[in-house]
């Protein structure tokens, strides 16, 4: 299995609707891509502030394996959606930092 963790650095003005109709987005790829095994969402709660780095936000995908996360990751619905996220976070692409691991 194959979780997909990224963190998020929204923009100050994005606010928490805008976040969770995005989240929403997100966890509707579940029933349109087979092999999503779970998604979830949760703030940061990090007390190490500098470390942070603004990263206050974050979501995962567990696949069911690397084909399912490749399969993801040039899906249109979700390239869509992408886009929809970076364009919320401060610095774009700037803001955001993507990690994958085996579970």
């Amino acid at each position: 299995m194959i979780r997909h963790s990224v963190h998020l650095r929204f923009r100050a003005d994005v606010t928490e609707a805008e976040k969770m109709s995005l989240y929403d987005a997100l966890a509707g790829l579940s029933g349109h891509i087979d092999g999503i095994v779970d998604f979830q969402h949760r703030k940061n709660v990090s007390v190490e502030t500098p470390l942070v780095r603004g990263f206050l936000d974050m979501f995962w995908f567990d696949f069911r394996d690397t084909s399912v996360r490749d399969t993801y990751l040039v899906d249109p619905e979700h390239q869509a959606i992408g886009a929809r996220i970076v364009a919320a976070l401060e610095g774009g692409p700037e803001g955001v930092f993507v990690c994958d691991v085996e579970l």
